[in-house]
């Protein structure tokens, strides 16, 4: 089935009975154009979301699998990106929405509706890896930026310490603290 627009991927909750619910997903290009994010434009997933409702809480597990069309940093090229996931999201009531932790939200408990479109667009969004190159260099070792790296140069020959120069003058306080070595 597919499924269009943000609504589609909102869950009646109140709704549900206790026990666990399964939902299914289908989507494309249509699905990245609502979040309007450069990290993810293209792709085409299916999701399966086993939502189990209890009486203090909710939680949502999630298979994301699909491709994800990139551009290659390093060419520009255009590949696609196998992506597949299993997050999970627990969704407890309480006083106020909050996000306790990357896992954990707090939701009112006169919370009608779930809106888990956000969730799926987050969890495909991390699974896409910062540097973004075509599969074609993956065997390639890695060889990062070379502005990135630090280079010492020294005219010194190595051993030579610049504390033990003759010719400069060294501080009285210096030479003694030297002695104790």
């Amino acid at each position: 089935m597919r499924v269009w627009g943000l609504g589609a991927y909102r869950i009646n909750i109140i709704g549900l009975g206790n026990r666990v619910h399964h939902f299914h997903y289908e989507f494309g290009d249509e699905f990245f154009e609502q979040y309007d994010s450069k990290l993810v434009s293209e792709g085409n997933f299916h999701v399966n979301v086993a939502l189990d409702k209890r009486e203090t809480f909710l939680e949502a597990a999630f298979e994301i699998r699909g491709i994800a069309k990139l551009t290659c940093d390093r060419t520009l090229e255009p590949f696609d990106f196998p992506v597949e996931v299993s997050p999970k999201m627990v969704f407890k009531y309480g006083d106020r929405d909050e996000e306790i932790t990357d896992e954990i939200t707090i939701i009112q408990r006169e919370t009608a509706w779930l809106e888990l479109g956000q969730y799926i667009y987050e969890f495909i969004a991390l699974a896409i890896p910062i540097k973004k190159l075509h599969p074609r260099f993956k065997d390639e070792p890695e060889d990062d930026d070379v502005a990135g790296r630090i280079v010492y140069s020294s005219n010194a020959k190595e051993g030579d310490d610049d504390d033990n120069d003759d010719n400069d003058e060294t501080d009285p306080r210096w030479s003694i603290l030297k002695k104790l070595k």
